[in-house]
């Protein structure tokens, strides 16, 4: 790779969007400035996160696994269980100092460095992304938000309600809420901030890192009318139509190979779609229109991100990378962003949920375990899961001085993590990690690695048939080696027992070979024990299920 200049680096992450949802894996969403990147780019069909949110936030900036960076488990539901996670190392709840955050090493290396959206990944001013590498900041500090400017007040004390509490913090300072722009809407003002950043006069002609984190497509689900009304229509006939449609786009467009089976859809929360009365469907339609408008407005404001990179002239010579962070939300065991009072009391209080009113800024909802399986097909489930719709998810990446007018637009089905990103900026950028020390403290070596060589050609793969990679979240536990991926959910939600699936065959996890092939599952526990051992993993089988979803959510 021969440059004239450094690169210029920008990871814009997605929340919650589904596998399929953009129109350049299969989806009906119109979302042509992605689809414009995937065409002069690639695009990823094996590339793998953690099962939510934060885990996979520590992940990326990291380049390690989340139980060595401080997520072991989400902040939220670890504080619930402090006999089992307290003072545990590499539970903290934030991105720990055992680490050492991209940020950090390409500030160090003269690199601008800026961050505009969801943070989730420490709320208090220690842990603040201004403490970890970042120059410029713009943050939503917990996991979750309202998306337009509708932040209720607690009726006896006159404060911020603590239910959604708006956190916001801009270049290490706390942010009253109530100052921003009457026309705040999530996504179009974290790019504003993004874009004034980007160009400000601090730059000084550095090169830069620019971290673009939406709270979109996160419920609550809130979207301008003008677009949802885009959509008007465009769901009634229901998710396993939607889902039908999705798999054979994607099967077209080279994302899914012939003959994949796609995994039974399992209704775990709702009544099916053919159970519903005909108003429960209008309302359902709705929801999604909403949904489908967020991403339409992410969309949008990429489109507006890319024109200012086409008029400063650094659109060539930026590497940019698009990803989910997670499977499409299906579940709704979040991490609510400062869990106080109860869950129901605060949606009938402070929301309106009629038909009517979803999608405006005071409406509250979220679609069901149905639309996020369309989402995920031909996965098994959804975000909250180990299994493959939890955790495979949409990348892709556009960087022309990388990717030739003859391999652009090709559909790499290589696996990769999001382990791998740190170590893929840090080659391309010619820095060094720092290995097992920086600053004078003791940090974790990396655990990804780079694509460099994938990008270019090079090599067929990036990670070699020996490799191997864990997950764990909520007592979900998965370890995969080359094809195979050997799974243990736990009851009620699964089997309570390890499964075995071939992914290169199935990778809808249809056919459990946990039986046939005895020999291999044992080499794959042997595996998940060294997994747990280097990462200090903490095994939770007995704490994470439906019943706890409730206490979460309603008790």
């Amino acid at each position: 790779m021969t440059i004239d200049k450094k690169p210029n680096f920008i990871v814009i992450v997605a929340d919650d969007l589904g596998f399929t949802d953009l129109s350049a894996f299969g989806g009906e969403i119109d979302t042509p400035n992605l689809k414009r990147l995937g065409e002069k780019g690639y695009r990823f069909t094996d590339f793998h996160t953690a099962s939510a949110c934060s885990p996979t936030r520590s992940m990326l900036l990291s380049g390690t696994d989340n139980h060595i960076a401080g997520l072991g488990q989400m902040a939220e539901f670890a504080r619930d269980f402090p006999d089992r996670f307290g003072g545990k190392p590499g539970y903290e709840g934030y991105l720990n100092f055992k680490v050492v955050a991209l940020p950090e090493i390409l500030h160090d290396a003269g690199y601008y460095t800026l961050l505009s959206g969801k943070w989730h990944l420490g709320l208090t001013q220690e842990y603040w992304p201004s403490a970890r590498g970042f120059e410029k900041t713009f943050t939503l500090l917990p996991g979750a938000g309202n998306h337009f400017k509708y932040f209720p007040k607690d009726e006896q004390t006159g404060e911020t309600a603590s239910f959604m509490k708006p956190l916001f913090e801009e270049n290490g300072k706390s942010i009253d809420p109530y100052s921003l722009p009457e026309d705040y809407y999530s996504s179009d003002y974290f790019t504003d901030r993004f874009i004034n950043y980007l160009n400000h006069d601090d730059r000084d002609g550095r090169p830069f890192f620019g971290f673009l984190t939406y709270t979109a497509p996160h419920w609550p689900y809130q979207a301008p009318e003008d677009v949802i009304e885009k959509y008007k229509g465009v769901y009634d006939d229901g998710p396993q139509e939607l889902r039908s449609k999705r798999l054979a786009n994607a099967l077209k467009l080279g994302i899914i190979p012939e003959g994949v089976v796609p995994h039974q859809v399992e209704t775990q929360r709702e009544k099916a779609w053919k159970d519903l009365s005909d108003e429960e469907k209008k309302v359902e339609s709705r929801i999604m229109e909403t949904y489908a408008a967020m991403v339409d407005v992410l969309d949008q404001n990429i489109g507006r991100l890319l024109d200012n990179l086409e008029a400063t002239g650094e659109l060539d010579n930026t590497f940019i990378l698009f990803m989910s962070d997670n499977g499409a939300e299906g579940m709704l065991m979040e991490a609510l962003p400062l869990k106080n009072d109860n869950f129901k009391t605060n949606l009938e209080k402070n929301y309106n949920n009629s038909l009517e009113n979803i999608g405006k800024k005071d409406s509250f909802v979220w679609y069901s375990d149905q639309w996020a399986q369309a989402a995920t097909a031909p996965s098994y489930m959804y975000k909250m899961w180990a299994s493959e719709g939890g955790i495979r998810c949409p990348l892709i990446i556009h960087y022309p001085d990388l990717i030739n007018n003859e391999k652009k637009g090709q559909v790499k089905h290589g696996f990769t993590t999001v382990m791998d990103i740190l170590p893929t900026i840090l080659e391309i950028a010619g820095i060094e990690h720092p290995g097992e020390e920086f600053q004078g403290r003791k940090v974790a070596k990396v655990r990804g690695s780079s694509w460099l060589k994938y990008l270019r050609g090079d090599d067929e793969t990036v990670h070699s048939e020996d490799s191997v990679v864990g997950w764990e979240l909520f007592a979900q536990q998965a370890i995969r080696k080359g094809k195979y991926k050997a799974l243990f959910i736990p009851k009620p939600l699964g089997p309570d027992r390890w499964q075995l699936f071939d992914l290169s065959k199935d990778p809808g996890e249809t056919r459990d070979l946990s039986e046939e092939q005895a020999e291999k599952l044992n080499e794959m526990l042997n595996h998940w024990t060294q997994y747990v051992a280097e990462t200090g993993l903490v095994e939770c089988t007995d704490l994470f299920n439906h019943e706890y979803e409730r206490k979460i959510l309603y008790d």
